[in-house]
Formats: structure tokens, sequence, C-alpha cells
């Protein structure tokens, strides 16, 4: 069945179109959406375009990095202000990939994919949406949880304070080099103050549906010293409050085995 391309001069249309048809769905870099296109039975029959609505830009000023949901995996590894996240930007797909995912798809890739959603739930970021009411902006928390409900809202950017020098940690296990699927990916914010951990957020892809916070792994780093010890009070509780699936990446079993690898290598800072 051929696709109708219906373009927009607004977000706000944009949203309203999508409320007024359960047919159609917005279209960023298509990394995604053309999938579920290419094996739909004729639910998808319309395709809003973000093209010209001004959702490619990127803002770094004050300490604060804002990033438009259109901006591209390659773009925000080429943004020198967008340094410490350039990692998780480069190890999404190859190089054709990079030039087509979107930060704003990525937040909707299904488990275990999805990292740099990943790393943005570390970060305390938020997301601001517009649907056919009005905008708001809401925590990234909130919108992951919420994901897989269809609400015809429309995340236009992404917002969080950039951290300071080396507080920013970020690992992906993976079966097939260089770009496979994530077995797991952790992102960590750990600041320092004094010799202690301070303001501490961890989060875990592919160890549930969606993104989600280590919270008990928080609880125990958060005022506690650096060492050995504070590590191994955090392993202990590393796979608490997950649950990872069997796919064909791993097994949910494996990846509750590996968890606490990759959390003792990331808090000790060996990579």
């Amino acid at each position: 069945m051929p696709l109708d391309l219906r373009r927009v001069d607004t977000v706000r249309v944009a949203a309203e179109t999508l409320a007024g048809d359960p047919m159609a769905r917005f279209l960023a870099g298509g990394t995604i959406l053309m999938r579920l296109v290419d094996n739909d039975s004729g639910t998808l029959q319309r395709l809003v375009p973000s093209d010209g609505l001004g959702l490619d830009r990127i803002e770094v000023a004050s300490g604060r990095a804002t990033i438009g949901a259109a901006v591209t995996m390659a773009k925000i590894a080429a943004h020198p202000g967008l340094a410490s996240v350039k990692p998780v930007a480069e190890g999404i797909g190859g190089p054709a990939i990079r030039n087509m995912a979107t930060i704003g798809g990525n937040l909707f890739a299904r488990s275990p994919y999805g990292d740099f959603a990943v790393a943005l739930l570390a970060l305390g970021a938020t997301a601001e949406v517009e649907d056919a009411r009005g905008r708001a902006t809401i925590d990234l928390s909130a919108l992951l949880a919420a994901r897989d409900r269809y609400e015809p809202r429309i995340v236009t950017s992404v917002s969080f304070a950039l951290p300071s020098r080396g507080a920013f940690r970020f690992a992906k296990a993976i079966r097939r080099k260089p770009h496979g699927a994530a077995v797991l990916s952790i992102a960590a914010l750990l600041p320092e103050v004094a010799g202690m951990f301070r303001g501490v957020r961890i989060a875990y892809g592919a160890m549930a549906p969606h993104p989600i916070r280590a919270s008990a792994v928080e609880r125990v780093l958060e005022g506690r010293a650096i060492d050995p010890a504070t590590i191994a009070a955090a392993l202990r509780v590393a796979a608490e409050g997950c649950a990872p699936a069997d796919d064909a990446i791993a097994s949910a079993w494996y990846r509750t085995q590996l968890v606490a690898v990759h959390l003792r290598r990331l808090l000790a800072g060996d990579g």
C-alpha cells in the first residue's frame, strides 16, 4: 500500500495531524520507522516528515546542552561542545546509520537498542514535548516509562547539564563487533566531592523493557568514599530491580551475570 507524505509547517500542526489520525507516524531519520513500514500490514498509511521544523539544532551554552530531536548521531559526535557524549554517539551503528539515526528516534528504540537514551537518563535530561494542546517539559525517566503507550505528542528536544570533566562514563557490551546491539549498556554520572561520590546517577540499557535507573546502586554509592569497599557494595546490588529479556543477542541470565562485571570496570575507571 502506498504511503502518503503529509508535510506540515509547524510541530503543532504535526501533533494535531497525529492526534487525528492513528494511521500516521512522525518521520525523522527513519532507521526504526522504515523497518516498521516495510513489515506493516496496513496500519501505517501516512508519514509526517520532520523536515523544515527546526528540530536539527544544537545549543551549548552556560554549561547546558539542548539538542533538537532530529539531530543525528553523526552531528552529535562531531560537535566540539558534546565531547562527553561523543563515545556514546559513535557506538551506535556504523557511519551510514549514524548519518540518519536521530536522538529523538533513539528515545523510542526498543531494547536492546537505545544507547543514547541510557546516557541521557544518567545525565538527568529533560525532554520538551509538544502535542495538539501545547508544549511541556518532562523528566526523561517519565517519557521513557510511558513510551510504549501511543500518545500523539512529539519530542522536540532534549536538554541536560554538561558533566564536569571525567564525571560521565559509559560502557557497552556487545558480541558482534564493531557495531552490534548491546548485550547491556551502562551510563554513569559520578561527580566527586572531597573523595566522595555526590549526585550519583546510574542508568542501564537492555536490562529492562526500557532504559532504567539503577536505584539500588545509586543508594550504595551516594556519599560514600571512592574505594574498593564501596565498589564491592555496589556490585552486590548491581542487578537489583532489573528485568532483562531473553533475545537473539543474549539471555536474561547472561545479562544478569554480566552487569556486575561491567559496572565494576566502569566504577573503577577501567573502561
